[in-house]
């Protein structure tokens, strides 16, 4: 016998199931295991940047945001640079808004707490399985709770390892015997080589580059980063709006 619903939707046919949830998590569990690695670097990184565990715990289970987090790490100094760390978050996170508008049309039938919920837990992975999923099948055969579901065991690997890094950091003094120090660099070549579309992606990357190389010298501090990722998604837009 089917699951019955957690709740349901009164528009479209659609449905916000727990069967939905489940397949959901289903879909996702192998991505988790397969990051398993990259939460453990970034527990190991974050004890090494000097924040506590109770602040690692903190960023991973409110921000959870891989990528804009090994970014902050870079940014972890005393003072806290909190302008900037906020910014660099803001505009590294802002892929999230076009994520979310391409889901808008499949979860915004359901109450303010499920569609909430679901965009608490929206990430690269979840994205793109659930525009697989709706690809499989008619729009009105969608289960809302999928998105939902699919987060949750990505979500509890993450914190789960970040904790696990950050306590086996305490018997590695020295991170890069390692090559943890070279876990974000490597995070961002893989990231650079899927976003890779040809030569129109060629012009803002290298301005990128320039304005952080450029940054980098002559600014204080870690301004490069919000800088660079500035001028190259500027060059992008405008290129986008030619």
């Amino acid at each position: 016998m089917a699951p019955p619903p957690v709740t349901g939707s009164s528009s479209g046919g659609s449905s916000f199931t727990l069967r939905g949830a489940l397949l959901g998590a289903n879909r996702a569990l192998p991505l988790a295991l397969a990051g398993l690695t990259e939460g453990i670097a970034f527990g190991v990184l974050a004890r090494q940047a000097g924040m506590s565990l109770g602040e690692t715990l903190a960023m991973s289970s409110l921000v959870y945001a891989g990528t804009a987090q090994f970014v902050a790490l870079g940014l972890w100094v005393a003072p806290l640079p909190i302008v900037a760390l906020a910014a660099t978050t803001l505009l590294v996170n802002a892929r999230n808004l076009l994520m979310g508008a391409t889901l808008a049309p499949w979860i915004r039938q359901f109450s303010p707490l499920q569609r909430y919920a679901s965009a608490f837990f929206l990430s690269d992975e979840t994205w793109a399985l659930a525009l697989r999923e709706r690809a499989q099948g008619a729009q009105d055969e969608l289960d809302g709770a999928f998105l939902l579901g699919s987060g949750l065991p990505l979500f509890a690997a993450w914190v789960l390892t970040t904790a696990t890094g950050y306590l086996v950091g305490a018997g590695l003094p020295d991170p890069a015997r390692w090559g943890l120090d070279f876990a974000f660099p490597a995070l961002v070549v893989a990231l650079l080589a899927g976003l890779w579309r040809g030569r129109a992606t060629l012009a803002p990357w290298a301005v990128a580059a320039l304005v952080a190389l450029m940054a980098s010298i002559w600014l204080p501090g870690n301004w490069y980063i919000l800088l660079g990722g500035l001028a190259g998604a500027s060059v992008g837009a405008l290129r986008h709006a030619d």
